[in-house]
């Protein structure tokens, strides 16, 4: 699926790195996130993920050579508001 514009990334399959979501310009005054969910394409694998005030952490593994993965990374914020960014994942030897 193809999505305006998506930021980018280049990570080896033996790797297993954080990738963040800033979501402090997006937020209103006050707002905070409550919940959230990181969900990549079959083949990453998420080793971990967790909220640090207005930014979103994931730890990510695998991945095939040669392969694109997109992660979306879903919140719930203390306003009731729900939005979700993706980023992609090309996997190669580095």
């Amino acid at each position: 699926m193809a999505f305006p514009y998506v930021p980018s990334f280049i990570k080896d399959p033996q790797a297993v790195l954080d990738f963040n979501w800033d979501w402090s310009a997006w937020l209103g005054a006050g707002e905070t996130i409550i919940d959230t969910s990181v969900t990549p394409d079959d083949g990453l694998t998420v080793n971990s993920s967790n909220i640090s005030g207005d930014v979103v952490s994931a730890w990510l593994a695998g991945g095939v050579v040669g392969t694109t993965y997109t992660v979306a990374c879903t919140i719930t914020t203390s306003a009731g508001r729900t939005e979700t960014r993706r980023i992609q994942i090309s996997v190669g030897l580095r």
